[in-house]
């Protein structure tokens, strides 16, 4: 089977988007199936080209196996909508063009970000082809919960009816919770279409490991309670809400790791700076590699995102790489996040933006051995069932039941 693949986010990039699309199509690839994805050039999230790459009309590399074909877009930082709503649009037309010259079976077109799925449908159109909808986060609702546009504006709408012809356009749609299926078939799409493939870790990559004493000595953190968080510092993450109380913690011996970019880093940073808080750590992004390095200081994992009832419906992928290395999460999210964590007792969730609950949590994990250790045991069991490999082929054997279909006609 042939497939391409058509996403703006891929490494040497290492957001959650481009770790899932990269290790599925590794997987895919020891099975014997070509790929090829088409995608820009590394800029994510600064908006500036990783070295040794341009931002040029058409780039071709491999990757591990991996056919890739670099196009050009409008290239932004990761900060304002419209200048994001151009950079994804110049995009999409840069990869129709593109896929058009590309010999496949089948089409995987994913969001975010959105602008990807047009694409994707009318590559689908022209080439006669299947085209599957992945969706790892739901286009227009989640822009909206960060209110970086209103449900009442006109563009909201004209997204609002896009987002659902494409829905009933696709061969297939794979999403990444039960929650995002819920609520597609609540807009009228047939359930049976609809196939879940949730995130999970590279269980070669991240394993259980002593703290890496070299990064502890460097960032003054030996013999301090580390909570840490990383991934993407944007709207949705609210990551401020740490800022209002973390300078209470400090003579309790508990130290916030955060390690990543985005959207909010630079207003983080000057707030952090500008109340004197000195139990706060700010890194930049790492590369791949080096993350399991940064994951094995931490005591326990944070993952948080805003109020929201659209973020009931995620599932961040931080969760699975922390579980991996038996680090016990802290979890502010709602919803099916949640029901993991408890299900697997893996940690504890506190609510959302709300100081009280997370403190309780916070010092319960801390100074409670034995709840330490059975998340820890708990976060054992989670992985085994959010394996990415295993994920992986449960994907692939999906889109090899549409491959089937066709021919089949």
């Amino acid at each position: 089977m042939r497939i391409l693949f058509i996403t703006d986010n891929f490494p040497p990039e290492v957001n959650a988007p481009a770790t899932r699309t990269y290790e599925h199509c590794m997987e895919w690839i020891k099975q014997g199936v070509e790929v090829t994805v088409i995608t820009c050039a590394p800029n994510f999230p600064k908006g500036k080209v990783y070295p040794g790459y341009k931002n040029k009309i058409r780039q071709e590399e491999n990757i591990d196996g991996i056919r890739v074909i670099r196009v050009w877009s409008y290239i932004t930082a990761n900060e304002r909508f419209f200048k994001r709503i151009l950079d994804f649009m110049s995009f999409g037309f840069s990869a129709f063009w593109a896929g058009l010259f590309v010999k496949t079976d089948v089409i995987i077109a994913t969001s975010p970000q959105f602008f990807t799925t047009p694409t994707g449908w009318l590559l689908s159109v022209f080439k006669r082809k299947p085209w599957v909808f992945e969706v790892r986060d739901l286009w227009p609702e989640s822009i909206k919960a960060v209110s970086a546009i209103s449900e009442n504006s006109k563009i909201f709408k004209v997204l609002e009816r896009l987002e659902r012809f494409l829905y009933r356009r696709a061969s297939m749609i794979i999403t990444v919770t039960e929650a995002f299926k819920v609520n597609i078939v609540g807009l009228g799409i047939d359930a049976n279409k609809i196939h879940v493939v949730k995130n999970g870790a590279n269980l070669d990559l991240y394993q259980p490991k002593a703290k890496n004493e070299e990064l502890l000595q460097k960032h003054h953190l030996k013999g301090k309670f580390v909570v840490g968080y990383i991934g993407t510092h944007g709207m949705a993450h609210k990551l401020d809400f740490f800022l209002g109380f973390a300078k209470e913690l400090e003579n309790e011996n508990i130290h916030f790791l955060f390690l990543g970019e985005g959207a909010e880093k630079q207003n983080l940073l000057q707030n952090a700076k500008a109340q004197q808080i000195n139990n706060m750590l700010f890194l930049d992004n790492v590369t791949k590699g080096e993350v399991a390095d940064y994951i094995s200081i931490i005591d326990v994992a944070l993952v948080h995102l805003k109020r929201s009832d659209t973020f009931k419906t995620v599932i961040p992928s931080k969760i699975f790489e922390s579980a991996a290395m038996r680090k016990p999460i802290l979890l502010g999210v709602e919803g099916e996040s949640a029901q993991i964590i408890e299900k697997f007792n893996a940690g504890l969730c506190f609510i959302p933006e709300d100081k009280k609950s997370f403190l309780q949590c916070l010092y319960k994990i801390k100074n409670e051995p034995l709840l330490y250790a059975e998340s820890q045991n708990g976060c054992d069991a989670l992985v085994k069932e959010y394996d990415r490999s295993k994920l992986a082929q449960k994907m692939l054997s999906h889109l090899n039941s549409i491959e089937k279909a066709v021919k089949q006609k």
